[in-house]
C-alpha cells in the first residue's frame, strides 16, 4: 500500500508540473474573452490550483537544471572533463565551443545569457509565486493541513537560494530581491550575496519537510536534508566565492546529514539504482528532478548532444535524435600514449575493474550495465551496430579515447606522430561518450524511456564534501575512509585495486575522485575553481592562463543593456 501511495504522490506532482507549465505557456494566447474571466479570486478555488501555482517555479528549475544546455555547458565545457570538439563540418558553430574550451570568454557568448537568465528568472518566479499564495490563498479556510503554508514558503525560499547560489558561483555578486515589486537594483557584492543566501536558508531549513522513511519516494520536494545540503555547498565554496574559509561549518553540516539529523538517507550499494528507471526510491538521492515517460519527460539535457547520430541502432532502436557532439576530453595522444597532464584524462582515471567502465548495455526488465559508449559499437546482446555516416560512412563505429584525424592517415598525414589533437580536429568517433543520467532502454521497453529522475543532490556528495574538509585540515586517513565508502560499490566484492589512502590523497587525487564520481553531473568547473585549478592548470589542448578573472564569467551584453545599474565583472 505504501508503495502505491508514494506512486500516486509522484504522479500528482508530475501532473501539477505539467499543468503549471501549460498555464505559463498559455500566457501567449491573446484571447481577451477567456482571460478576462480569470482572476486570482476565481483561480484559487481549489487545492489543486494552489498546488499548481506553487509548482510553477519548479517547472522553470526543471528546465534550467535538467533540460536546457547552457548551465551544464558553463559547468562542464572549458574544464578538463568534457568538450564539444569541431567534428569536420559539424559543431564549429562560430567557434563558440572552441572559445569555451580555451577560456576565451566574451560578453556575447550565448551560454552566458541563459546562464544569467536561468537563475534570475527562477528567483523572480519564486517571489512572484509566494506573493500570490500569501495574498490570495486562505490556507485554513481551504482545509490545508497545518504547516502547509510555512512549508511552501520555506521551499520557495530554498529554491530561490539554489538559483542565487548558481548566480554567485558563475558571476559573483548579483542583485538581491525579496519581492517582484521593488525597483531595479544594482549588483550586490559577493560577500553580501553569500550572507543573503545564508540568512534565507537558516530561516527556511527548520520549516522544510523531513524525510522520515529510508527509500521513500523523492518527487522534487525540497526536504530538510536538501536545504542543509544547499547550505553545506555554500560553506564548502565560501573561500572561492568570498575569500572567507567556512570548511569547518560545512563539515559540521555534512556530519549531521550523514548521521540522519535532517532525514533518513543512505548510500546505495548498486550505482545503477541512482540513475536507473526506478530511482525515485533510491535512498541516496536527496533532491531530484521528477521525470516520467509520456508525462513530464527529461533526459538531463545532454543525451541528444552527446551520442553519435546512429547510436540508436546500437542501443536497441529508440530514436533519441542524437547529434554527435559532447565527449570526454581524451586520455590518449594520437599515437596511443597517455597524456602526462595531472588533470583530465577522465576515462583513464576509471580502474579497468570498475563496473561502470563496461560499455553501456540495456539488459532488459529495466536493468543495464556500464556507463560509457566506448570501443566497437556492436551490442553484445542483440548484435545492433552503430554505423558511421561521416569519415567512417558505412563502417562500424569504434569510439576512441582520442581526438585526431585518423581517417586522413596515408593522405594528409603519413603517421600518427603528425596528427594534431585539438578541439578543432575531431572525427565522428572521437572521444568516449557518457550514458549516465537517464539511461536508454530498448524499443521493446520504450514505455520506461523517460522514467529515470535526474539526481541533483545525493548523499555521495555529502561524503565527498566532508572528505575534502577533512583533507584540508590534515585528516587524510579520515578523508580516505569516507571516499572509499563510496568507491567500494564499483568493484566486485569491494576489491578496489586503487583505494584512496592517506599516502596518495592530495589535491589532484581529490579532484580525480570528484571527477570519477560526478562525471557529467554539471559541477566540474566549481570544483576546479575551489581548488584554484581552473585557471592555473594545463590539460588536453588547454593551456593555463593564470588569469583569475576567468573564475567568474562575464555578464552577457544583453543582460547589461537591460539594467543600466549592472556593472560588468572586472577585466571583461
Amino acid at each position: 500500500m505504501r508503495k502505491k501511495i508514494y506512486s500516486l504522490l509522484k504522479t500528482k506532482y508530475i501532473v501539477s508540473f505539467c499543468l503549471a507549465a501549460i498555464l505559463s505557456a498559455a500566457g501567449c494566447d491573446t484571447d481577451p474573452i477567456y482571460y478576462s474571466e480569470v482572476t486570482p479570486s476565481t483561480f484559487y478555488d481549489s487545492k489543486d490550483n494552489v498546488w499548481q501555482r506553487f509548482y510553477r517555479p519548479f517547472t522553470h528549475w526543471r528546465w534550467y537544471v535538467a533540460s536546457d544546455n547552457p548551465k551544464w555547458n558553463l559547468q562542464e565545457l572549458g574544464t578538463d572533463e568534457m568538450c564539444l570538439p569541431t567534428r569536420g563540418s559539424d559543431w564549429y558553430n562560430g567557434g563558440v565551443y572552441q572559445q569555451m574550451h580555451h577560456h576565451q570568454f566574451t560578453a556575447t557568448l550565448s551560454n552566458l545569457y541563459n546562464g544569467w537568465y536561468g537563475f534570475a528568472m527562477g528567483v523572480a518566479l519564486c517571489w512572484d509565486t509566494w506573493e500570490d499564495l500569501n495574498t490570495y490563498v486562505d490556507f485554513d479556510a481551504m482545509g490545508f493541513e497545518a504547516g502547509t503554508k510555512e512549508s511552501m514558503r520555506a521551499q520557495l525560499d530554498a529554491l530561490a537560494v539554489s538559483f542565487y547560489k548558481d548566480g554567485l558561483d558563475l558571476f559573483g555578486g548579483v542583485p538581491l530581491y525579496t519581492t517582484t515589486h521593488s525597483d531595479v537594483k544594482a549588483r550586490s557584492t559577493a560577500p553580501e550575496t553569500f550572507a543573503f543566501i545564508d540568512s534565507l536558508l537558516k530561516v527556511a531549513i527548520p520549516n522544510l519537510p523531513v524525510k522520515t522513511t529510508l527509500g521513500a519516494t523523492e518527487n522534487g520536494t525540497i526536504n530538510r536534508a536538501a536545504g542543509a545540503a544547499l547550505l553545506a555547498q555554500l560553506y564548502f565554496n565560501a573561500d572561492a566565492w568570498t575569500g572567507v574559509d567556512r570548511f569547518a561549518d560545512c563539515a559540521t553540516l555534512c556530519r549531521d546529514i550523514i548521521d540522519g539529523k535532517y532525514g533518513k538517507y543512505a548510500l546505495d550499494d548498486d550505482w545503477t539504482n541512482i540513475f536507473g528507471f526506478h530511482n525515485e526510491t533510491c535512498p541516496e538521492i536527496i533532491w531530484s528532478v521528477p521525470s516520467e515517460n509520456s508525462k513530464l519527460e527529461t533526459d538531463g539535457g545532454y543525451y541528444s548532444t552527446m551520442q553519435h547520430y546512429n547510436t540508436k541502432s546500437f542501443l536497441g532502436g529508440i530514436d533519441a535524435g542524437a547529434n554527435n557532439g559532447y565527449c570526454l576530453t581524451p586520455s590518449l595522444k594520437p599515437k596511443g600514449e597517455l597524456y602526462a597532464f595531472k588533470l583530465g584524462k577522465p576515462y583513464s582515471k576509471f580502474e579497468e575493474t570498475d563496473i561502470r567502465k563496461q560499455p553501456y548495455v540495456f539488459t532488459g526488465n529495466g536493468t543495464y550495465r556500464g556507463m560509457f559508449i566506448a570501443g566497437k559499437l556492436v551490442n553484445p546482446l542483440d548484435g545492433g551496430v552503430c554505423y558511421g555516416n561521416r569519415e567512417y560512412n558505412g563502417d562500424t563505429i569504434t569510439m576512441v579515447d582520442q581526438v585526431a584525424y585518423f581517417s586522413q592517415l596515408g593522405t594528409n598525414y603519413s603517421s600518427a606522430d603528425e596528427l594534431p589533437s585539438t578541439i578543432a580536429t575531431a572525427e565522428e568517433n572521437s572521444g568516449i561518450r557518457l550514458m549516465k543520467r537517464s539511461p536508454i532502454p530498448t524499443y521493446e521497453e520504450r514505455d520506461i524511456r523517460y522514467n529515470p529522475d535526474i539526481p541533483i543532490i545525493r548523499l555521495a556528495e555529502i561524503y565527498y564534501m566532508l572528505a575534502e574538509c577533512e583533507l584540508r585540515v590534515g585528516n587524510k586517513a579520515d578523508a580516505a575512509t569516507l571516499i572509499n565508502k563510496v568507491r567500494q560499490r564499483y568493484f566486485t566484492g569491494g576489491n578496489d585495486p586503487n583505494p584512496v589512502t592517506a599516502a596518495n590523497l592530495d589535491k589532484y587525487r581529490m579532484l580525480d575522485e570528484w571527477m570519477i564520481e560526478f562525471i557529467g553531473e554539471g559541477r566540474r568547473r566549481t570544483d576546479l575553481v575551489r581548488w584554484g585549478a581552473y585557471v592555473t592548470e594545463d590539460w588536453w589542448d588547454h593551456t593555463a592562463s593564470n588569469d583569475e578573472k576567468e573564475n567568474r564569467y562575464p555578464i552577457h551584453e544583453t543582460i547589461l543593456s537591460s539594467n543600466n545599474l549592472l556593472e560588468q565583472n572586472p577585466g571583461w
